[in-house]
């Protein structure tokens, strides 16, 4: 099978961008960057977005929602739409918009316009991330792919990650409203510096207009949109026992479904499926998936963690996250510079290894541990989180043909993002099971039949009587004492399931590193 590299020598001409390519990476990736960074960077928001427009906080929870079931709609079909704007037009209005986006919901006077100008917001932000992608595939040959890439990781595995804490420090010193007028500044730099360094290469210029696959578009509209709204509501509401998560979840299932059997069946599809019979491709769709998945998972359950049972403020809990991204930009040049030397397939076999290992380190938590140790647990998962995204980019794109390369990246965007949100909800959803699991088992050993409990609480008694003023039944404060102890306890034996479980999840993916192309980042393939 002959490699993108190759083809990349005989498709591109001798054309090249006229602007220095490190210059253009940057620019499209402080676009990604911005973007993605909304995604999380609101969460800590909330609060204070329901207080300052009066309404609850379940209500003020759909100013995500509506960003995320938006975002999840266009990310599959933003290559259709660069096609049919042309892809530097596209990009550049999607950057304006979500400029002027972030400008109306920053100045939101009530809940129903927040909503709409986030839904807006997600509808023009769900463009920059693939097109960033693509754009990258096109400026760099695919020798410098893994360093343009490296550049590109700030952007997805960074600023999900700065988000909350940055978040947490705009709330708690200036206001919510900072959190979307940030976006104002860094949209408008942008702008003039994609305008000024990207350009279209010739076969972007001469593609034909696609023509518009309405019944493409509208499942998978409708697909998207229920999927998302299960995930982000779906513990609010007690998942499965609410008909309206039901609802979502059957109307996901009935929308994707056909979406795929649309798509593999018309002859112009809104997004051509038929790049997943590439093999390295397929392969590095399911490798993005599960790293987001495990990424997203484990980056909301430590500031869970450090707030919930630690006591931690929203800028402390985020501030355990900061240390391990930068890590992560540390590591990642590192990791561009082995690349050449080593089968890319054997750095993400390590990634995974390590991954798992530093997951199941993650299982030695306490009720009286410090901030030190939480951060060298977040920062030891980190660690691991270098050795994979750069090497899954690589060799997803690896061996796609350039003509499919722009709906490679739509994909590949929207399995990392859809998997990203199956990973919070997923993790969450696991911690409140497993903690009423644990409670259940640790309550049947709170009684008078078992000697422990009963020594237990003998022992809190008098405590409780020799160094207080007991004002009541002393025996009656020991066991709410106990109570309270079991409480968080069982909260902390659930984090340590979940640990557990992303650890099996990364050990059991290692196998299928091995099935990857055995290339190295020069582009080859073979026996390199």
């Amino acid at each position: 099978m002959s490699t993108a590299g190759e083809r990349d020598g005989d498709g591109r001409g001798d054309w090249r961008p006229a602007a220095n390519p490190w210059l253009i990476a940057v620019a499209v990736t402080l676009a990604a960057f911005m973007e993605v960074l909304d995604t999380t960077i609101v969460n800590v928001a909330l609060p204070h977005i329901a207080g300052t427009l009066s309404v609850g906080y379940n209500e003020a929870t759909w100013a995500l929602t509506s960003y995320l079931v938006a975002n999840s709609i266009v990310l599959p079909i933003s290559a259709y739409l660069a096609r049919t704007f042309g892809r530097k037009r596209f990009f550049v209005i999607c950057i304006i918009a979500f400029t002027v986006c972030s400008f109306l919901c920053g100045i939101s006077t009530n809940l129903t316009e927040l909503i709409i100008f986030r839904i807006l917001q997600g509808l023009f932000g769900g463009g920059l991330q693939p097109n960033q992608q693509s754009i990258i595939l096109d400026t760099f040959p695919a020798s410098q792919r893994g360093k343009a890439f490296s550049v590109t990781a700030i952007a997805t595995v960074v600023a999900p990650v700065l988000g909350p804490t940055l978040g947490g420090l705009i709330t708690d010193n200036f206001t919510w409203r900072w959190v979307f007028l940030i976006n104002v500044p860094i949209g408008i730099l942008t702008t003039f510096a994609v305008m000024s360094l990207v350009e279209d290469p010739p076969w972007e210029k001469g593609s034909r207009k696609a023509s518009t696959d309405f019944v493409g578009i509208g499942l998978i509209a409708v697909g998207f949109a229920a999927l998302q709204i299960m995930l982000d509501r779906g513990e609010d509401d007690d998942w499965f026992g609410s008909g309206s998560i039901r609802a979502a979840a059957a109307l996901a299932a009935v929308g994707l479904a056909s979406a795929v059997a649309w798509l593999f069946y018309t002859e112009r599809p809104v997004v051509n499926l038929r790049v997943m019979r590439d093999r390295n491709f397929t392969l590095g769709v399911l490798t993005i998936a599960v790293f987001a998945l495990i990424l997203y998972g484990s980056s909301v359950m430590i500031p869970q963690l450090a707030q919930q049972h630690l006591g931690y403020t929203a800028t402390l809990s985020g501030l355990v996250l900061s240390p391990g991204a930068l890590c992560i930009i540390a590591l990642i040049p590192i990791i561009g510079r082995v690349m050449p030397y080593v089968q890319t397939r054997y750095i993400l076999t390590v990634g995974f290894f390590l991954l798992g290992s530093s997951l199941l380190y993650s299982r030695n938590i306490t009720a009286d541990i410090d901030f030190r140790h939480l951060v060298w647990l977040r920062c030891a998962q980190s660690a691991s989180i270098g050795f994979l995204f750069v090497p899954a980019s690589t060799l997803a794109y690896l061996t796609v043909p350039r003509h499919l390369q722009a709906d490679a990246a739509a994909l590949f965007t929207m399995f990392r993002n859809i998997a990203g949100s199956i990973g919070i909800s997923l993790s969450t959803a696991a911690i409140t099971t497993r903690t009423q699991a644990h409670m259940v088992y640790l309550a049947g050993h709170m009684g008078p039949s078992d000697a422990g409990y009963v020594d237990t609480l003998a022992r809190t008694v008098a405590a409780i009587k020799s160094f207080t003023a007991t004002v009541g039944d002393a025996t009656q404060t020991a066991t709410g004492y106990i109570y309270q102890n079991l409480i968080a306890q069982a909260g902390l034996l659930a984090y340590m399931d979940v640990f557990f479980y992303c650890a099996l999840l990364s050990f059991a993916f290692i196998p299928f590193t091995f099935l990857f192309s055995p290339a190295k980042a020069s582009g080859g393939g073979g026996d390199h």
